[in-house]
């Protein structure tokens, strides 16, 4: 994969963070962004060639792409929209800044940085979007409609640009984790105590389980997979002659894909419900 170039977002940690490395260790030219100037220089003194971009900072993004065009004299080959965050709590209580916050990130974000590189992408003939998105893009989960609804979103607008590229070389696609081993649980409790105000909640009983979700530390999820799971399924998409559509990874995104499909949707709402 020599001379092939990548820019990456959310390189923090986690999925966005194994990602650079094994493209990396596979001949890519990596650009690992990440939202906190510290985090860059980290990854700088790892011997990547970091900067800062944050999907809400719409400067940032418009300076990582110029700063990255510059150095690979014009071309881009592949963008891997990675970063994210959730902000759990029941929809009831999610007030409208909430909505707007995470949407600017995990949507608006992700859209700004695809129509940059894609004029870029089409000139060269060839180019590919990977847009992280999650189980919870294919199915609703309760406390996490904040996350649910931006994860939607993206499927359907991911969809509609992946058809209207056709033909152009640019191909767009969807990869889909569930439970990854990733920081977004700690990473969501200042978003919770932000915007959620449980205390005053219709729910507030209901609300104990999940702040001992979110505050107390507990073993790894059921099905969990390390970040490495999807950069495999990262390498297929960037690297593939064809790649497909969408990728799943781990075993609930299979299932739930299949059940959203075949079941109605009172028993699909049940079997969510058990877990």
């Amino acid at each position: 994969m020599t001379g092939k170039s990548i820019l990456i977002t959310g390189c923090s940690s986690g999925i966005g963070l194994d990602a650079a490395r094994g493209l990396r260790a596979r001949g890519w030219r990596v650009f690992a962004t990440c939202r906190q100037q510290g985090d860059c220089d980290r990854l700088v003194a790892e011997g990547f060639e970091s900067f800062r971009l944050d999907y809400a900072d719409e400067a940032s993004i418009a300076t990582a792409v110029e700063t990255t065009l510059g150095l690979t004299g014009g071309r881009l080959d592949a963008v891997f929209n990675n970063g994210a965050y959730a902000c759990p709590g029941a929809v009831e209580d999610l007030p409208r800044g909430a909505l707007r916050e995470i949407f600017e990130v995990n949507l608006f974000g992700y859209h700004d940085l695809a129509r940059r590189v894609i004029p870029v992408m089409r000139k060269q003939g060839h180019g590919r979007i990977v847009n992280c998105s999650s189980v919870l893009g294919l199915v609703g989960m309760k406390w996490r409609g904040a996350y649910v609804a931006t994860k939607f979103a993206m499927e359907g607008l991911t969809d509609v640009m992946r058809i209207e590229m056709a033909g152009t070389g640019v191909e767009v696609i969807l990869i889909e984790p569930g439970p990854i081993g990733t920081r977004i649980r700690e990473n969501a409790i200042p978003h919770f105590e932000k915007w959620i105000d449980w205390e005053n909640s219709a729910r507030r009983d209901e609300y104990a389980a999940l702040r001992g979700r979110l505050y107390e530390k507990s073993g790894p999820d059921k099905f969990e997979l390390p970040s490495s799971a999807v950069t495999a399924k990262l390498i297929h998409a960037v690297e593939a002659p064809r790649p497909k559509a969408r990728y799943f990874v781990t075993t609930p995104t299979y299932l739930m894909n299949i059940a959203r499909r075949l079941l109605p949707t009172r028993l699909l709402d049940w079997v969510i419900a058990k877990g």
